[in-house]
């Protein structure tokens, strides 16, 4: 599998899936991201899929065959069946490192 990209979320392939056994958190809910000036939001909208959280890094299981990302702003995108790492692209000013707002 290829990663996956839709606007500043990337979501990467792996096999890890953190549970709450090995210190993972399962989220009540499908939303990848948030955008922090529009409230606009990277979620599941379509499909079987669990979240988890651990340390900070979002982990998206794809239970069905597909589940669509949807945001707003983006052309919605089919995610196949598997396990992906979720990452949100940065970039670098002369003050730091910051998120790239959506």
């Amino acid at each position: 599998m290829q990663p996956i990209r839709q606007g500043d979320v990337l979501l990467l392939p792996t096999q890890a899936f953190p549970n709450p056994a090995s210190g993972g958190q399962t989220l009540p809910h499908l939303t990848l991201a948030e955008g922090e000036v529009t409230g606009h939001k990277h979620r599941i909208s379509d499909g079987q899929a669990e979240l988890c959280e651990k340390d900070g890094t979002l982990y998206l299981k794809v239970l069905s065959e597909t589940a669509t990302l949807t945001h707003e702003e983006h052309n919605a995108i089919a995610i196949p069946k598997g396990t992906w790492m979720i990452r949100i692209q940065r970039e670098y000013e002369p003050e730091g490192w910051r998120y790239v707002a959506d």
